[in-house]
């Protein structure tokens, strides 16, 4: 993912509201979000090019979701996939603060991330260029840099997710699919300078981001209800404005978190 903004505990029905835009070059190849063949408890998306994942969430009531940190001046090309930092999260059995204790061990050999992680009792936010967080209740934006960096579209998209968590029912989920869609661009003056360029800085400064060859690939809405039941809504795009695939999956949580 490289944007996802969440309210935790904040909405009277839901623990946890999720929006997320996945951003990648259009030619990696990746599967939809499904329950795994292997793991059939756990339903997320693929990247088919190193078998991990970028968002998902279990019948269990796990949740996880990584973004990249923005750092090319420390890149290593021969980095493990981060996507599995996901997905090994969601098939094994350690809970969310256990389970980045033992990441931090490890932490350097990856490049940037931020893993966000929870279970039916806490959220965590972890990155290798920051600490464990444990979350209290809020509205947060993570991007390609530390949680609530004050990045134009973070700072946007907390404000879109702040207003649009006054409606209700299939109003809130058009809300959350049009702000994850705004393509408004910031001034120049006000672009982070991560070290790729001021055309690239422009590109990337948008929730939607559409070019040629790279942009927003999946739109994702995750709801955990105080009900315990998971709600996830996905829709695919294939580097046009509108999507050619839309997903919807509801389920109880099984059993206790």
């Amino acid at each position: 993912m490289c944007l996802i903004l969440f309210a935790y505990h904040v909405h009277p029905a839901y623990r946890l509201i999720l929006a997320a835009n996945r951003d990648e070059f259009y030619d990696r190849p990746s599967a939809p979000a499904d329950f795994w063949n292997s793991h059939p408890q756990m339903l997320a998306g693929m990247d088919l090019k190193e078998k991990g994942t970028w968002l998902g969430v279990t019948k269990e009531g796990k949740f996880a979701a990584i973004t990249n940190y923005r750092d090319p001046a420390s890149w290593k090309a021969d980095a493990p996939s981060r996507g599995k930092l996901v997905s090994r999260y969601l098939t094994g059995s350690a809970g969310p603060e256990k389970y980045l204790r033992n990441v931090v061990k490890k932490a350097d050999i990856y490049n940037g991330f931020n893993l966000l992680l929870g279970d039916g009792a806490d959220l965590f936010v972890y990155s290798n260029r920051g600490n464990i967080q444990k979350l209290s209740p809020g509205i947060y934006g993570l991007s390609n840099e530390l949680l609530d960096a004050p990045w134009p579209k973070v700072r946007r998209g907390k404000k879109l997710l702040k207003k649009a968590l006054a409606q209700k029912g299939t109003e809130l989920e058009e809300a959350l699919f049009e702000l994850l869609s705004d393509r408004a661009a910031p001034p120049d003056r006000n672009l982070p300078d991560t070290g790729i360029g001021l055309e690239w800085e422009r590109l990337l400064s948008t929730m939607f981001i559409k070019s040629p060859v790279y942009g927003t690939r999946s739109s994702t809405l995750l709801f955990i209800g105080k009900n315990r039941r998971v709600k996830l809504i996905e829709k695919i795009y294939n580097g046009e404005e509108e999507p050619w695939l839309v997903s919807r999956f509801a389920f109880p949580v099984e059993g206790r978190t």
